[in-house]
């Protein structure tokens, strides 16, 4: 590990070694650096079908096809009447750009951390970062410890904080804030034996209705018997006065008749875990030296399962930020945050999104996603000819 890089990058997941990636096949000497010993524990994940183009750029799309989790899924949404959307075969886009895919994200991460290596990029895992180190207002390097080794400090023109939800530099900064349309709030567990009613249930997620509108349950298939069922709602209502978690569970479960029949025969094999509040934002996304990605710039409520998308796409778009700012010697906080109003964007559409009640969500969420953060040229010629 040298004492200086043009760029250092906190935070192994999707978007810190697709930022990495993308800054060392420019040619920029890069540090990408990761708590946790790689590979890292993660449920299976859904990826959206734009996480495509950045797959493709990066030139990974075939190995991600090639991990032995990856399959093709979808979303199937359950009525408060236990009807499914009509969806016709014509309706349906099959081309690889146009569907969603399963992995297991400890395959992908470690797909996507190894890719980065391959360009030139320095990848530390099991290599905690201590503290930012911070010369006034300005961003400067982060201080390491490594095993029993000492503190070290490492310098950098540019810091990425890509470390999720523990948001190591906007928590330092004080920019962390809850996201006051979405205080929401989500209870889970891990079922043996749930029942799968369709073909489509064996490899997606299954969205089902509660009859007061006031939650939703999530259906995700984890293995050929272990199912997670999870249900969400605002915090307040969901977890305020209820006890123990189990009994907000059962409480939401007598309201969702379609999914009371799919766990009649099935056994819970996990206790009942908690997230609440986990919507979040930040004030300010890029500054002196330092930009934010992936979680740590924000982070959304899982309908759509957008986590993986916008931690590669904000990667990929800092990336491009930051490249272009070397070339013109220019790396002031509007050249490092001048993508982040787009990205801004297509965030508040998903929260508009994911404010649905009795109607399912519209199915062309993503594309307008994708639209509002202006895939470049060549994403859409290689579209067209897919």
């Amino acid at each position: 590990m040298k004492d200086n890089y043009d760029c250092i990058v906190v935070g192994g997941g999707p978007a810190g070694s697709t930022t990495a990636a993308l800054l060392a096949m420019a040619g920029h000497s890069t540090l990408l650096v990761e708590r946790d010993a790689m590979p890292r524990y993660h449920l299976r994940e859904s990826l959206m079908p734009e996480t495509y183009w950045t797959l493709r750029r990066l030139g990974v799309w075939n190995q991600v096809k090639r991990c032995r989790s990856t399959q093709p899924a979808d979303v199937q949404f359950v009525l408060r009447d236990g009807r499914r959307p009509a969806t016709s075969e014509q309706e349906l886009d099959l081309r690889e750009c146009c569907v969603t895919w399963q992995v297991e994200r400890a395959d992908l991460d470690r797909l996507l951390f190894d890719h980065a290596a391959s360009h030139g990029a320095e990848c530390r895992d099991a290599t905690p970062v201590q503290d930012v180190i911070m010369d006034g207002d300005h961003a400067a390097g982060v201080r390491i410890a490594r095993g029993a080794g000492p503190v070290r400090d490492v310098r950098c023109r540019i810091l990425v904080d890509a470390t999720g939800q523990q948001a190591l530099l906007a928590n330092r900064l004080g920019l962390r804030a809850a996201n006051e349309h979405l205080r929401k709030a989500a209870v889970w567990g891990y079922y043996r034996s749930a029942r799968r009613e369709h073909d489509e249930d064996a490899r997606g997620t299954v969205i089902l209705h509660t009859a007061g509108r006031e939650s939703w349950f999530w259906q995700i298939p984890l293995s050929e018997d272990i199912t997670s069922i999870g249900v969400v709602g605002d915090s307040d209502y969901l977890l305020e006065g209820r006890g123990m978690p189990a009994e907000a569970f059962e409480d939401e479960l007598v309201k969702c008749p379609a999914l009371i029949q799919r766990l009649m025969n099935a056994e819970l094999v996990s206790r009942f875990h908690v997230a609440r509040e986990f919507a979040c934002t930040t004030q300010r996304r890029a500054g002196e030296g330092w930009v934010l990605v992936g979680a740590a710039y924000g982070f959304l409520d899982p309908i759509y399962s957008p986590g993986v998308f916008f931690a590669m796409k904000s990667g990929e778009l800092a990336a491009d930020a930051i490249i272009d700012g070397f070339l013109k010697n220019d790396l002031s906080p509007r050249q490092l945050g001048r993508w982040t109003d787009e990205y801004d964007a297509s965030g508040q559409l998903f929260d508009h999104v994911e404010r649905w009640d009795d109607e399912p969500a519209p199915d062309n969420a993503a594309g307008e996603v994708a639209e509002t953060l202006r895939l470049p040229s060549s994403d859409a010629e290689r579209f067209s000819s897919e």
